[in-house]
């Protein structure tokens, strides 16, 4: 099954691979693998972005798009997968975040890590309010009308930024953003739901979300403090669980109850119903772990479920 992002011209699954493992917590020998079997199972789209994983003593960005590009050119899958990558956070060539000089740079960049002649979804990675919108805009409508990029999408925009940069789109005859990626999910939701949410919907703006599992807080992993200790994340599984995260593992137990699906699933699965979303992104380091995650986009909750597991989370 395929969904048409936004009013843009992609059809995807719903479930997009998150690639901010691949080439950090995954090497070759295991990325390969997950890449194959997404694709197998149906995938059709992978998120990556040039600064995954910048954040790694020893790397300097680009290693993922290097990971997703090596194997693109082993699979000779190009052409089954649309690839998603972003811009904004990684400086270099150009200046930093979303100086034009800098897209114009990092998307040729991009395209040589990837191996590829063109990106299908190009995101902003994060806002720049130093830089006119109109000539961000600009700076990406060279590089669809070259051919380089298919469709833009912002990451991490407030709705007020969005709907600005999007009015300045129209106004000057512009590409505007046609897909959001924003953090949501079940115990994260201040970020997306009201204003921006009823924005995309209202403008049929694709949403795919980031964080789908809370970092692994939905999948059940995180339960006490035992489990806390056992994770270089547990500082913030502790403020989950102390918060809301309690009564929504709760609720999860009680649908897993009943679907005999697993947290994750469902977790993705309520994603996937929400109004505006398109797709969650969901990463996996292991044949294994992609396996149980694959299974969300075939899930349907009841709208009983989907409710107990909303007023959980409120």
């Amino acid at each position: 099954m395929k969904i048409r992002l936004g009013s843009s011209d992609l059809q995807i699954a719903p479930l997009v691979l998150g690639g901010n493992v691949f080439g950090w917590t995954a090497d070759r020998d295991a990325s390969f693998p997950v890449l194959d079997a997404f694709v197998a199972g149906g995938g059709t789209m992978i998120d990556t972005a040039d600064v995954y994983s910048a954040w790694v003593p020893g790397h300097q960005g680009g290693e993922s798009e290097t990971m997703i590009g090596e194997w693109l050119q082993t699979s000779g899958k190009r052409d089954d997968v649309l690839i998603a990558t972003k811009v904004g956070m990684l400086p270099g060539e150009g200046g930093d975040k979303l100086a034009p000089a800098r897209i114009a740079a990092a998307c040729e960049a991009s395209l040589k890590r990837l191996g590829t002649d063109r990106i299908d979804l190009y995101f902003a990675h994060q806002d720049d309010e130093a830089v006119p919108q109109e000539a961000v805009l600009e700076a990406f409508a060279k590089l669809v009308q070259a051919g380089k990029v298919r469709v833009l999408g912002a990451s991490n925009f407030h709705a007020a930024r969005l709907k600005s940069a999007n009015e300045a789109a129209r106004a000057a005859g512009l590409p505007r953003y046609d897909v959001l990626q924003p953090e949501y999910n079940l115990v994260s939701r201040h970020k997306f739901e009201g204003e921006l949410q009823d924005y995309c919907v209202e403008q049929n703006v694709g949403v795919v979300p980031y964080y789908g599992l809370a970092s692994g807080f939905l999948t059940g992993k995180y339960r006490d403090q035992d489990d806390l200790s056992k994770s270089v994340r547990g500082g913030r599984m502790g403020e989950l669980l102390a918060g809301k995260g309690k009564p929504v593992l709760d609720a999860l137990d009680t649908v897993a109850e009943e679907t005999s699906a697993t947290l994750a699933q469902i977790a993705l699965a309520w994603l996937i119903a929400q109004e505006g979303v398109t797709a969650p992104i969901a990463s996996a380091t292991s044949v294994k772990q992609l396996e149980e995650l694959l299974p969300a986009m075939e899930l349907k909750l009841t709208s009983d479920q989907l409710d107990r597991l909303t007023n959980a989370g409120a």
